[in-house]
């Protein structure tokens, strides 16, 4: 799961950038409105925490900006910024929630936690598809109600495909989503085709109703099993 974080207050962003990455997101940054005005346009998030006082801009021309595109990532604004007007404007633009400095970054993780079920699981804590569950809370998957061991991108492969079953996702677009935006600049993509592998090896070992299909030419698809 990737999550882009709009704050120019580096000592705060390197905490936050630090918290998320232990609990196994992929955190990308931003320290100004038009470097994450460049981000948004070129890659997609699974949440957006947006600062609104940032040294070139508000944060709520960003906003403005996804609301035009009609992105759907879940965005929480984090700001000193505590006027209810500033709170019914983040939240009319399409704001999922708004948290006010200073926070317990427990807090910051519930939130997080709480607006990406709300927006991908229908507000469950779990996710099943077949005989395999998913719970994202705790980083652990079950098939047939036995624990499922995966490696950190393999879960996070399997979560990626899980919130998109039956549509057809490029390897590209997969590892942008779970290595993080940098990944254009790598030479092949042989590192997704040896977690793929191992994913779907333990996949048909635990005896899944799930299988990640190759649809040549194009990419993957995470399908029920006939």
């Amino acid at each position: 799961m990737k999550i882009l974080v709009v704050e120019d207050e580096a000592a705060l962003l390197e905490v936050i950038r630090r918290s998320l990455e232990l609990e196994h997101y992929v955190v990308e940054t931003a320290e100004t409105s038009l470097s994450a005005l460049r981000k948004v346009n070129a890659y997609n998030y699974d949440c957006i925490l947006l600062d609104l006082m940032l040294p070139d801009g508000s944060g709520l021309q960003l906003l403005e900006h996804l609301k035009k595109l009609n992105r759907q990532e879940s965005v929480i604004i984090v700001s000193a910024k505590d006027s209810i007007e500033d709170k019914v404007a983040g939240l009319e633009l399409g704001a999922d929630d708004y948290l006010p400095k200073p926070f317990h970054m427990a807090e910051l993780h519930a939130r997080i936690r709480s607006v990406i079920r709300r927006r991908q699981q229908a507000g469950s804590v779990q996710i099943e598809v077949g005989n395999l569950r998913m719970m994202p809370d705790k980083h652990q998957v079950e098939v047939g109600g036995v624990p499922l061991e995966l490696g950190r991108k393999e879960y996070d492969i399997l979560y990626y495909f899980i919130n998109r079953r039956g549509y057809l996702i490029k390897k590209e677009v997969l590892a942008e989503a779970v290595w993080g935006d940098d990944i254009d600049q790598a030479d092949n993509y042989d590192f997704i085709y040896a977690q793929l592998k191992n994913l779907r090896r333990k996949l048909a070992a635990a005896k899944a109703t799930v299988e990640i299909k190759t649809v040549y030419g194009f990419g993957y698809k995470l399908c029920e099993k006939e």
